[in-house]
């Protein structure tokens, strides 16, 4: 492609060049903590006030180097951004932010600031400029130093009260996003395929057919559990997250909840696979019960009644149909 073969290394850059670059990095990085602060700010205000600081900081470092350009080549600035850079890092497109957890955010704050600092201290290798060079050197301390500041920052503007109730928030976004469709898929998955696979597999006792109808059936209903969650609900009104995320949890722990109990039919025998079927089935009803008690604060006897009887007379029927 003539774009890619017109890139340049961070080698081949003049002076000029990298400080243009730096210029524009700073710019950038300054804007997505803006947006991350506006992003957080509702759910997590303290948060949003370290990134505001963060954005103030990266402000300052670009009109430093602004300073340096006007003194050495004026004001007009060269045209030169990270995409014009061979191997050089980028940053994630605003709409990529929104669906981003508050730890994944800080972690990748950091890796941004670790970033910034090996590029300012590659580019003041290759400056001959003493004060130029000087100054990407001391750029490239502070960037080193941006992660011990934003924990101070952290520390001086997230109180223990404040980090508290953002930890809340952060445990609520991810039981909707991940925990509750999940489990809500692994309960569909696990309870709704028994009475199917049983009843084939005591229809026919022909363990390869009972799996092929087990496997049809896990797929199926993940394919249809995960259209169903993501296309339900986009997360805007009811706060429950990206309904990717969401749609992808479901589906796949569906797929799991049936595919728990059909996979020991590929075992010839046919009692022995059905006997560790059964047993699967007990161990998948427990878990979903211990998930339901550890992370929904349903009471341990309710989630039992719920789905380890629910679950044991759906298959006592699958058992019977196809006995019958």
């Amino acid at each position: 492609m003539p774009f890619l073969s017109a890139r340049k290394r961070l080698s081949e850059l003049s002076e000029r060049e990298i400080v243009a670059l730096a210029i524009a990095s700073e710019e950038d990085d300054a804007r997505v903590y803006r947006n991350w602060a506006a992003h957080l700010r509702q759910d997590y205000p303290a948060t949003a006030a370290v990134f505001d600081a963060m954005s103030a900081e990266e402000d300052g470092h670009r009109r430093m180097l602004l300073e340096i350009h006007r003194v050495r080549w004026g004001d007009a600035i060269a045209v030169i951004r990270r995409e014009h850079v061979a191997g050089y890092v980028t940053r994630r497109p605003a709409w990529m932010i929104e669906n981003l957890s508050l730890d994944t955010i800080r972690a990748e704050a950091a890796g941004m600031e670790r970033d910034a600092a090996d590029f300012y201290a590659r580019a003041a290798q290759q400056s001959l400029h003493a004060p130029t060079r000087t100054l990407l050197g001391d750029l490239a301390a502070a960037e080193r130093g941006h992660e011990n500041r934003a924990r101070e920052l952290t520390e001086q503007l997230v109180d223990a009260d404040s980090r508290a109730e953002e930890d809340a928030v952060a445990h609520r976004d991810f039981v909707l996003t991940w925990v509750q469709p999940g489990l809500a898929g692994l309960m569909d998955g696990s309870v709704s395929t028994l009475a199917p696979i049983f009843a084939v597999a005591f229809a026919t006792q022909d363990p390869w057919t009972t799996f092929q109808v087990g496997l049809a059936a896990s797929v199926g209903a993940g394919i249809s559990m995960g259209f169903t969650e993501a296309a339900s609900d986009d997360g805007v009104v009811s706060g429950r997250g990206s309904p990717i995320k969401r749609g992808l949890s479901s589906g796949v722990m569906t797929t799991v909840g049936g595919l728990g109990h059909a996979l020991p039919y590929l075992i010839a025998d046919f009692w022995t696979a059905t006997t560790i079927a059964i047993i699967v089935v007990f161990v998948e009803l427990w878990a979903i019960a211990w998930i339901q008690n550890r992370w929904m604060q349903t009471p341990f006897w309710r989630a039992t009644l719920q789905v380890v009887v629910g679950g044991g007379l759906v298959l006592a029927v699958g058992v019977l149909i196809g006995s019958g």
